[in-house]
């Protein structure tokens, strides 16, 4: 019951105080919710999950995708304004949040942007929360390297895909050189001016037709 309080809460966006009373107490919901979360109980769920149906092949390694979209952050989520005299002649700086927030300002205002490593039957293997205007080609080797699907009967988890799918904002050399380094193929579009900056290059260019496929 505390559980699907907890989902209908994240699914539909309400106070936790607007909890339909068919859950409980809202307070108790949200006491159980931010625990888990400080507490890891999330994280050690999904990877139980994860390794339940690695063990009966329900996870396709062949074809792993990721992506990332940007979400609009609440109103209140920057908190009180701090008044601060007004220094002549200087442009104001703007305000910093903390690291491990994912808050960030961009042409959509106060955003989160979550990125998504999920594999070929649509099951999140990975996930990585940045400030809305952090671009999404540096994020996808830490996003990858959240991939630890543990195994039941022990050993090393499996972190390695065997082919990896992404749009072109993924595109770039650093990119490309780790997975080639992991030995894993992908599908990343080149963009026009990467193509002509490669071409420009000749023989020095850093795309592996052999990991490529248009």
């Amino acid at each position: 019951m505390v559980i699907n309080g907890i989902l209908f809460r994240v699914r539909t966006g309400v106070p936790w105080r607007d909890l339909p009373e068919r859950f409980g107490s809202w307070k108790t919901v949200y006491e159980r919710h931010r625990r888990w979360s400080a507490d890891g109980t999330w994280e050690r769920i999904l990877q139980a999950v994860q390794a339940d149906a690695d063990s009966q092949g329900r996870i396709d390694w062949s074809m792993v995708s990721v992506d990332s979209t940007s979400c609009r952050a609440h109103q209140h989520a920057a908190g009180a304004p701090r008044r601060t005299p007004r220094v002549p002649k200087q442009r104001s700086t703007p305000r910093q949040h903390r690291p491990d927030e994912g808050l960030g300002r961009s042409r959509g205002g106060l955003t989160s942007k979550i990125h998504l490593a999920g594999e070929g039957g649509r099951r999140p293997l990975a996930m990585l929360i940045t400030p809305g205007q952090w671009g999404d080609s540096p994020q996808l080797i830490p996003v990858l390297e959240r991939i630890r699907v543990k195994r039941p009967g022990g050993g090393h988890p499996r972190t390695r895909p065997d082919h990896l799918g992404g749009d072109r904002a993924y595109s770039s050399r650093r990119n490309r050189r780790y997975l080639r380094r992991r030995q894993i193929k992908h599908t990343i579009p080149e963009p026009k001016d990467q193509r002509a900056n490669r071409r420009r290059r000749g023989s020095r260019g850093e795309l592996c037709p052999a990991t490529w496929t248009p």
